[in-house]
């Protein structure tokens, strides 16, 4: 059971704790601890101390979804509207297509009278998504539909699409490959730090993806599937990474892999030591 449902939860006095997530892959161990106390403290009626904790879990583990949630619900219940805003906002930038999240974001922008930011948000929800009825419910609490909503959503990106300025991304280390998305996110890979960045349609940066199986990232590529590829320069491999972080090795000896570029169904990958450019089928 997801821990979207710990907000309803909290006011019957009961907590879901069987799952527990990050965006990327394996939890850190001293991150579950904290989430665990985290969940003792909230038994207990300590929801200060509950909170507390879950925000440790995240200091240690970044990408911990279900302690996102239960530190946004637990600050929603105690009336920390705005706090909890930054909290479900940090889920989304991590996992856009989590629409309990971006619903939660719209109605908590609702209730501080952010109106047109808690439009904003419901025009991610696809309507035929399973929290489609709500978000419309919520529109049409605010006088609009759904429909109307993202067609002015479409409307004002083309707009801005025209109205584009020169600009910078600072405050990133040894920055290399670089690709976007169709959402309009930015990834950049870090080859010092070994780090995926992501950096989404409001500049903000987040650490996307950092695992010891990266290891001199330089070339990027994203296919139709928002499955991301990365020229893993010194371990002499491509990487996939899907959209649930799970990351797999997609192509093997390649002498160290530089440049990528998708065509269609087909990968090329420049292999800077052997100085040939290599073509692998994607797997759809």
């Amino acid at each position: 059971m997801k821990s979207y449902k710990f907000a309803k939860l909290l006011l019957a006095g009961i907590l879901c704790l069987t799952t527990m997530t990050t965006a990327f892959g394996e939890i850190a161990t001293d991150a579950k601890l904290q989430y665990n106390k985290g969940v003792d403290y909230y038994k207990l009626g300590q929801f200060e101390e509950s909170a507390n904790c879950f925000k440790r879990a995240i200091d240690l583990d970044p990408n911990y979804i279900d302690a996102y949630y239960n530190l946004g619900s637990i600050l929603e219940y105690l009336n920390q509207k705005e706090a909890a805003l930054s909290v479900f906002k940090q889920i989304i930038l991590r996992r856009p297509e989590d629409y309990e999240a971006v619903f939660k974001a719209a109605v908590l922008s609702k209730n501080l009278g952010e109106y047109e930011k808690a439009k904003m948000y419901l025009t991610l929800i696809p309507l035929d998504s399973k929290m489609g009825a709500p978000a419309q419910q919520l529109a049409a609490e605010m006088e609009t539909t759904l429909a109307e909503l993202q067609t002015q959503q479409k409307q004002e990106e083309a707009a801005k699409e025209e109205e584009l300025t020169d600009g910078m991304y600072e405050d990133i280390t040894s920055p290399t490959g670089l690709v976007t998305d169709k959402n309009g996110n930015l990834y950049i890979a870090g080859f010092s730090e070994n780090t995926i960045f992501k950096i989404g349609p409001d500049n903000k940066k987040i650490v996307y993806i950092k695992s010891e199986k990266i290891d001199g990232p330089i070339g990027l590529a994203i296919d139709d599937n928002n499955n991301i590829y990365i020229a893993n320069y010194n371990k002499n491999n491509v990487l996939k990474v899907d959209t649930n972080g799970t990351i797999t090795e997609f192509a093997t000896d390649i002498q160290s892999p530089y440049c990528l570029y998708i065509n269609n169904n087909m990968l090329f990958i420049s292999s800077q030591g052997s100085n040939t450019v290599i073509r692998r089928k994607l797997i759809r």
